[in-house]
């Protein structure tokens, strides 16, 4: 069920937020679970958790997604390992120094690589118990160079990239304002919190905003901005509402 906590339009009240926590691996669940812990505490439901699937996940790894599951948390693909080991091309090194530096995995593939890699990533939920997810996101919200028709013909449903989500199956595009938090430098974070300003004034023509948490956000320095902007959007959503009405 969605939050529909009553708030003024001054803060955001209006606006309908998708909130997510992105990398969900092994090695970051502590982390998640402290960002799970704090969103609890702000009364934000529901909670949309990327999940790494080729991370290497236990047993006991695994029935900790399913308590995430069971507790209301919608599990999404992100990829499969997180990680490329080359750069290829000159669009990718670009988007590495600027973005994503070593994790935007489908710019290292051809669109071919790029199916198997989506396939494959949902074929592990269903495989491990954890039901069938609807949304994939890329590493870094890059798709690659994958057609949009051939995204039709995967079992995913949507699909969020960086300028907002996908539906699979009309193939129409939901231009949604995307705010985040993964700041440790300094330049870093001049530019994200320029970006972020921006996006939250969009929100307010668009009606819709995203705000995506990355496994270390709360300790980098954006995170006032972060804590600020969960208490200034009241109205929260699953990725399905998109388009629903």
């Amino acid at each position: 069920m969605p939050n529909t906590k009553p708030a003024n339009s001054s803060n955001g009240g209006h606006i309908r937020a998708l909130v997510s926590v992105h990398d969900v691996m092994p090695e970051t669940l502590p982390q998640v679970d402290r960002i799970l812990s704090v969103l609890n505490e702000e009364g934000i439901a529901p909670v949309t958790l990327l999940v790494v699937p080729g991370a290497g996940w236990s047993s006991e790894g695994i029935e900790r997604l399913d308590r995430f599951r069971a507790r209301g948390c919608e599990l999404a693909g992100h990829g499969w390992l997180h990680r490329v080991e080359r750069i290829t091309g000159l669009a990718h090194r670009m988007h590495s120094r600027l973005i994503s530096r070593n994790v935007a995995e489908h710019l290292a593939l051809d669109r071919v690589g790029i199916h198997r890699l989506i396939a494959r990533c949902h074929a592990w939920f269903v495989d491990q118990g954890l039901g069938a997810p609807a949304l994939y996101c890329p590493p870094a919200w890059a798709m690659g160079p994958i057609p949009r028709s051939t995204l039709a013909t995967l079992p995913f449903t949507r699909y969020e990239l960086f300028s907002g989500v996908l539906s699979a199956q009309t193939g129409r595009m939901h231009p949604v304002p995307l705010t985040g938090y993964e700041a440790d430098t300094g330049v870093r974070t001049v530019a994200i919190r320029a970006w972020n300003r921006l996006n939250r004034r969009r929100a307010a023509q668009r009606g819709w905003i995203r705000i995506g948490i990355h496994p270390h956000d709360l300790d980098l320095r954006l995170a006032e901005d972060l804590r600020r902007d969960l208490r200034r959007f009241r109205c929260h959503a699953g990725y399905s509402e998109i388009g629903a009405a």
